[in-house]
């Protein structure tokens, strides 16, 4: 029985480990969009000042 409880508390743990390391990437993956956008929008006002 004892071996049981700790082989579940071991896949619980391990459970929210996987689930942390999900939450990190996204978050990363928001945060690469954001400067991705940021590029952009820059990009596209140097051209717009270089148009002028």
């Amino acid at each position: 029985m004892k071996l049981r409880t700790f082989s579940q508390i071991i896949v619980v743990l391990g459970s929210l480990g996987l689930i942390a390391g999900c939450s990190n990437t996204i978050r990363g993956v928001g945060q690469d969009t954001a400067n991705a956008v940021d590029a952009t929008q820059n990009a596209g006002q140097n051209v717009a000042q270089a148009a002028r």
